[in-house]
């Protein structure tokens, strides 16, 4: 009954990946390492954000 893990793994993972995606644009990188960094997250939505938390730009 309600929601399976699997469905709401998915997500889950769709709620970070948009916000991970949000803070990107957000961030003062240059516009190229932003679309690398976004396209990193859309193509591979778990591994990307791990690296972006790790790596990626921080800062507004």
């Amino acid at each position: 009954m309600g929601i399976e893990v699997g469905g709401l793994f998915g997500l889950i993972i769709l709620v970070l990946d948009v916000w991970a995606m949000v803070k990107v644009g957000q961030s003062s990188a240059e516009t190229g390492i932003k679309v690398l960094w976004i396209v990193l997250i859309i193509l591979l939505p778990v591994l990307g954000f791990i690296l972006w938390l790790l790596f990626g730009p921080k800062g507004g």
